[in-house]
């Protein structure tokens, strides 16, 4: 080990922007690897590192406080905790990031995951109105949760992306009534396509979702003491309720970083395989890392685009690399490979996805079926399988895995049980034209350029 690396194991200076479960994974990583140097955590709310997917599900249902959902500590990693301040801009030159307080924290190297925030609703007066929610953070769960235990007479949910499907079954679960609208043909749409699309959209109204699709909310109406009464939708039908939650999908939390020189936009922070973050020119840096939902990264299953995961275990794979690379000499250093996976449970149904099944264009059930909403369904891109979802049938998808990491032909070669060779056939996938505004998948493929910062987004208003 070189003489500069030992040094940097013994007396360097650490900072992590993002007490978020990247940022502790990473920090418990880099005391594990043997950094005995300083570390400082930077966070923007004032908590520890907390796990987000309860506060959709078990929060929401009132089976457990927004305050219980810390992140457990796999190994104490002895940092100082900066949190409640937020990071607002960095120095790379200077090897500084600057704090909401005027205080520089200065580094030798940098670990950002400041993930993504919820989409608020885009007009701000009707954003501001008493029973108007979104929902990603402590503070929001524990608001929503406390408005659905007070029993709402009608709950709207904006969007039905999977933290909106969520939404929603906990109000059914609650027993309370739940407008869903959904500008997409079906609810998943962007992330599973229309053919998965379908069987949710089922589901909701099995459990008595009133669901409407192909429409957008056009305004949110307020009484005179501001609050929300109503919202208007585009096929001229009004939904009276007293608590709307927006789910229009997430932003990066890139915008600390204008000016600064890195690689950072709209759609994350640039990284090699590695981890390590590019400038705007395309020269990947030395001391600067990423992780987490603000990373994209090349997948070499996924011809080597830059690949942006919202999932809990990309999060933590990540940081485990990034943290690794950190401390490592660049013959020593790993790549980040692993295939994205992603869960979700709705409505009773346990739904899992591993790949990327937005990239395909067919898909094929190879177990189960659609009518019984249990199967698996496979998905192929340019004749090979691409990704792969489960509805309660989970088991079968660490097979299909290993189909996706050895780049295994499409429709696959083999027949299985409820599919005999002269049996079911490839379907169109049915995903949404990728240039229609939407709150999109929980995966996006950005392209090859570290610097493209061209991306807008049009609200379903």
């Amino acid at each position: 080990m070189s003489g500069d690396l030992e040094r940097l194991r013994r007396e360097g200076r650490v900072v992590v922007v993002g007490a978020s479960l990247a940022g502790l994974r990473a920090a418990e990583t880099l005391r594990e690897k043997g950094f005995a140097g300083s570390l400082t955590m930077i966070g923007d709310e004032p908590y520890a590192p907390y796990d987000r997917p309860p506060l959709s599900k078990t929060v929401l249902l009132g089976r457990a406080t927004a305050e219980r959902t810390a992140l457990p500590r796999l190994k104490e990693v002895d940092a100082t905790w900066r949190l409640g301040v937020a990071a607002t801009g960095l120095d790379m030159a200077g090897r500084r990031v600057r704090l909401a307080d005027g205080d520089e924290v200065p580094y030798d190297r940098l670990l950002i995951a400041t993930g993504v925030r919820a989409r608020p609703w885009p007009r701000e007066a009707e954003a501001e109105l008493d029973g108007v929610f979104v929902l990603r953070t402590r503070d929001d769960g524990a608001a929503l949760a406390r408005r659905l235990a007070a029993g709402p007479k009608r709950v709207l949910v904006v969007g039905a992306g999977f933290t909106g499907s969520e939404i929603a079954a906990a109000c059914r679960e609650r027993g309370l009534a739940v407008t869903v609208a959904e500008r997409g043909a079906s609810p998943l749409v962007g992330a599973l396509g229309g053919v998965v699309g379908a069987v949710a959209a089922d589901l909701q109204r099995r459990h008595g979702v009133d669901l409407r699709c192909g429409v957008m909310v056009t305004a949110l109406e307020g009484d005179a003491a501001g609050r929300v009464r109503a919202a208007q939708l585009s096929d001229g039908s009004t939904v009276e309720t007293d608590v709307v939650v927006v789910s229009l999908g997430a932003t990066r939390n890139t915008e600390w970083l204008a000016g600064s020189g890195l690689g950072a936009g709209p759609r994350g922070i640039a990284c090699d395989a590695g981890c390590r973050a590019f400038d705007v020119r395309g020269i990947v840096t030395d001391d600067v890392f990423a992780a987490g939902d603000v990373a994209r990264c090349p997948h070499p299953l996924f011809g080597y685009q830059f690949l942006s995961l919202e999932h809990w275990g990309n999060a933590v794979s990540q940081a485990r690399v990034a943290a690794h690379n950190m401390l490592s000499e660049s013959t020593d250093r790993i790549p980040h490979m692993e295939v994205p996976a992603f869960w979700s449970s709705q409505f009773g149904v346990n739904i899992k996805s591993v790949g990327v099944p937005s990239l395909g264009t067919e898909i094929l059930i190879t177990q189960g079926s659609l009518e019984e909403r249990r199967f698996v369904g496979v998905y192929g891109y340019q004749g090979r399988i691409i990704g792969a979802v489960s509805f309660d049938q989970s088991r079968w998808l660490p097979f299909y895995q290993r189909l996706i990491e050895t780049t295994a032909p499409f429709p696959p070669e083999f027949a299985t049980v409820d599919r005999r060779a002269e049996g079911r056939r490839p379907l169109d996938a049915d995903f949404p034209d990728p240039s229609v505004p939407t709150h999109g998948p929980t995966v996006t493929l950005s392209g090859y350029s570290p610097a493209d910062r061209r991306m807008t987004f049009t609200p379903a208003h």
